[in-house]
Order: C-alpha cells, then structure tokens, then sequence
C-alpha cells in the first residue's frame, strides 16, 4: 500500500513540474510603450499575434523622424559660428553623430521593405511645406531668427528650441507605441524605445544649460 502510495505522489510530482513547465513555456509577455507595464498575454492573444510584422503607423514614424532628425543636424551645423559655449559645441556634436547615424538607419529600414525613405537635402526642414511640419520642429522664421542670433541669445534660443523638438519627438514615439500595431516589430520597437530615453536624457540637460545662461 505505501508503495502504490509512493508512486502515486511521485506521479502526482511529476504531473505538477510538467504543467508548471509548460505554464513557463506559453507565457508571452508584449513589452509596454516607454514608461508603461509590459502585459501577460494569453495563450489565445499570443498565437494570434504570429511574427511581429511592420505597419503603416511605423512607417508613417520613419518617414517623419527622418526631416526631424535632420534639422536637428541643421540647427547643430550653426552652432561652431555662432556659440563660445563649450557644452554647447559638445551637445550639437552629439546630435550630429548619433542623429546622422539614425537617418541612415531609418532609411535603410524603409528601403529594405520598399517604402519611400525622404530625401535629405539643403531644404529637408521645410520640403513637406509649413502646415506638414512633424511635431517640434522649428518654422522657417524660427530657423531665421535662430541663425541671426549670437553669442548668449544664440545660447539660448537654441536649447529653446531643440528642447522643443525633442519633446516633438517623444510625441511621435507615444503617437507610434498608441497606434494599431504601431511598435510591434522587433527592430522599430528597440529604436523608438531608444529615441524615448535618449531624448528624454537630453532634454534634462539642456534645461540645466538653458537655467545657466544669463
């Protein structure tokens, strides 16, 4: 009898790893949008969602990001001529390496799935015409009067205005992650994501600097 026992609870043992297991292994979790929870799926939802794919919202943000980025390198090119701020000419560094290098990525995404990458040329903060400007981006008068200034009101319009257009680019990755399947893919998800947090970073320190000049 105690061995019918011993094999039963063994049995019994063995049953309740295999369901835990398996528990383990059907669990899917879809990561949230930047500064959300991440959330459970169910066994239903996960098979539904089969291999993330690409959609028009996420191609809809590269074609946007890439004329935002790229006055932002615009507003950085005027800074050597114009600014004796040391972290200023640190900061317009920055922006133009890692923006240069996300425009070429962003193209490269777009290209490989047939879509149209924008062109980026002398007129790129202005080619889709004032009334189509992405969020944050400075208007034609605004560049003006940010390449007539020098010295300290140089200073601070720019870190004005380019707190402004990172804070117009942290709408259009909440815009992205709040669209239907907006973000879903792997690589799109990992760069808006990025371009959340590093924006976000910058901005903070852009406002110490803005607080410092006179």
């Amino acid at each position: 009898m105690q061995a019918t026992q011993g094999i039963c609870l063994v049995f019994l043992t063995l049953a309740a790893c295999r369901t835990a297991a398996g528990d383990r292994e059907i669990r899917t979790v879809q990561p949230g949008a930047p500064g959300q929870a991440s959330r459970l799926l169910t066994v239903e939802e996960a098979a539904s969602l089969g291999h993330p794919t690409y959609s028009p919202a996420d191609v809809r943000f590269m074609q946007g990001m890439i004329p935002h980025h790229a006055q932002a390198l615009e507003m950085a090119a005027l800074i050597p001529e114009r600014s004796g701020h040391e972290g200023l000419h640190l900061l317009g560094r920055r922006i133009e390496i890692s923006q240069r290098d996300e425009i070429a990525w962003m193209t490269r995404w777009l290209e490989r799935r047939g879509e149209t990458a924008p062109m980026v040329g002398a007129a790129h903060a202005h080619g889709l015409g004032e009334g189509a400007l992405m969020p944050g981006m400075l208007s034609s008068e605004e560049m003006a009067a940010l390449a007539a200034a020098r010295g300290a009101e140089f200073d601070r319009l720019f870190l004005e205005g380019m707190i402004k257009h990172h804070q117009g680019a942290l709408m259009m990755v909440a815009e992205l992650f709040g669209s239907v399947g907006g973000g879903q893919e792997t690589e799109i998800h990992r760069f808006a994501a990025d371009v959340d947090a590093d924006q976000d970073m910058e901005i903070l320190r852009m406002r110490e600097m803005l607080n410092r000049i006179p």
